[in-house]
This record gives C-alpha cells, sequence and structure tokens, in this order.
C-alpha cells in the first residue's frame, strides 16, 4: 500500500532535487546537464544585483505577511466557531458551503473576480454609481491590487483550511468540558482553558510548514491578476521565474531564483522548528 506513494515521492519530489544544479550552470538545453559549463555563483550575484530584486523581494514579503496574519487564523478561527454548533445539520450544511470554492480553479475565481470588479458592467461598480459614487477601476489599480488577491485566496481557501483543525478538534476529550461545567467554566472560558490548548500542537505545525512556503504567494492566481498598471506591486518571485525562465529561456538564472526561495522556506522551518521546541512545542521533528 506504501509503494505508490513511496514512488511518487520519488519521481516527482527527490529526482527533480537534482535540477538544482543548472542553478550553477549556463546550461543549455542542446548541450545537457553534463556537458554545460559550470558557471559557480555567478546567476545568484546577477540575481541580487538585479534593480528588480528589492522589488520582488518587497511585493513577496508583503503577500507572504498579509497571508499570515490575515488568512492563517481564519481556519482556525472558523473551526472553532463551527466546534461550537450543537445543530448537525446546519454544521454540515455551513461545512459543505465553504468547502465547495476550493475546488474553483484559479480561472474560474478570477474570471468570476473581473465579472464583479470590472468598470464595464461589473456588480460592485455598478452599485458604486448607483449610490452616487465614482466607478473603481479596481483590476488595474495598484492600490487595491493586494487586497483582491487576499480576498480571493480567503474566499476560495478558508474553508478547506478547518478540515484538519476541525479533526483537532473532535479528539478533545468530552469530559473536561463535563468538568468545566462544574466548575463553572463558561463557552468563552472553555474554549480559551480546554479547546485551544488541545490544538495548539496543530497550529504550531502547520505554522511552521506554512514558513516553509512563506515566499509561495501563488504563481496561477497573481500571473492571471497582473497587468501592466500593477506589476510594480503584484511582480513576485514565482512570476519572476516564469517570465525569465518560460518565456525567456534562461534555464539556469530562473532556478538559481527557485533555488534561493527554498533556501529562505528552508532556514524559516529550521529556525521556528527551533524555537517552537524551545518553547514546549513537539514542532515537525
Amino acid at each position: 500500500m506504501l509503494l505508490p506513494g513511496i514512488i511518487y515521492f520519488i519521481l516527482f519530489k527527490y529526482l527533480p532535487m537534482w535540477g538544482v544544479l543548472i542553478s550553477f550552470q549556463n546550461y543549455q538545453p542542446f548541450l545537457g546537464f553534463w556537458h554545460s559549463d559550470w558557471v559557480g555563483m555567478q546567476h545568484f550575484t546577477r540575481f541580487f544585483g538585479e534593480p528588480t530584486f528589492w522589488m520582488l523581494l518587497r511585493n513577496t514579503i508583503v503577500l507572504a505577511m498579509y497571508n499570515l496574519v490575515f488568512f492563517f487564523p481564519l481556519p482556525i478561527i472558523i473551526a472553532l466557531l463551527l466546534n461550537e454548533v450543537r445543530k448537525e445539520a446546519f454544521k454540515r450544511f455551513v461545512q459543505t458551503m465553504i468547502y465547495i470554492p476550493h475546488f474553483f480553479s484559479w480561472v474560474v475565481v478570477v474570471g468570476m473576480v473581473y465579472m464583479l470588479f470590472t468598470v464595464e458592467g461589473g456588480l460592485v461598480n455598478e452599485l458604486i454609481a448607483k449610490a452616487g459614487g465614482e466607478k473603481i477601476n479596481f483590476l488595474i489599480s495598484s492600490e487595491w491590487f493586494r487586497t483582491l488577491i487576499m480576498s480571493e485566496v480567503i474566499w476560495k481557501e478558508t474553508g478547506w483550511g478547518t478540515i484538519i483543525f476541525l479533526a483537532a478538534l473532535a479528539g478533545v476529550d468530552p469530559q473536561l468540558y463535563e468538568a468545566s461545567k462544574i466548575d463553572g467554566a463558561g463557552r468563552w472560558r472553555q474554549l480559551w482553558h480546554i479547546t485551544l490548548p488541545a490544538i495548539r500542537s496543530t497550529i504550531v505545525i502547520l505554522f511552521i510548514l506554512r514558513l516553509g512556503h512563506f515566499l509561495d504567494t501563488g504563481f496561477e492566481q497573481i500571473i492571471l491578476m497582473l497587468n501592466a498598471l500593477n506589476r510594480e506591486v503584484g511582480e513576485v518571485f514565482d512570476t519572476y521565474v516564469y517570465s525569465v525562465g518560460i518565456n525567456q529561456s534562461q534555464f539556469s538564472y530562473s532556478t538559481a531564483v527557485g533555488l534561493f526561495k527554498s533556501l529562505v522556506g528552508l532556514v524559516l522551518v529550521l529556525v521556528t522548528n527551533a524555537l517552537a521546541k524551545k518553547f514546549g512545542e513537539e514542532g515537525i521533528y
């Protein structure tokens, strides 16, 4: 039963790791991996010296921080609220409704956003106009770009993110709640002293894993939302790798950018895991 999973990880996770070596080469497809010239740290030096590096770093970190601050806590909050619902039928209905957006592709989600926020007949702008306001071109505005990106992420993925926390909450011993009621604890005290401590280790582990993907802001969503007028705040490492790696065929250079991202994620995981264990949590290893 383990064999399919092992084969998957070997083929799609471990073997592709050898590909990062081309970031130290001037890789030419017609020469192949073994005959391309080795250039050492040349591509990394070029990347850190590019004028666009700081723009890419700023945009990526800002979106990543938005993700941590605004998105990461929401599945926890929704799971805690659902855990307090006593009518099972209503609880299942709400769960189903908030899970559905996860199965929409980003193409569909961005298409819906375009239909809602476009200046030409978009529902939001029509309502603004009928209220006496002036239409706002959300889709090309650099001020609204990050807000739209985070709103899409929250709507699409919050419900799906509650699954793990609901599973953790299902493992809480009901006798703890019964004992707290005898001691006079209300719902808020039960939440603070029983529920949250019970899922604290799950929260910590998922937070550490999230930091491992700190610089992964999502390629498909952002490339669909990018245009010439919001690129200054929307261009991130993922879209930059696509533009220079695929569009311009700079394979070694784009691989160096991707390797930089991975190293940052690795360092963040190691540091946060060490801090978690120092404060008495289990960590991921």
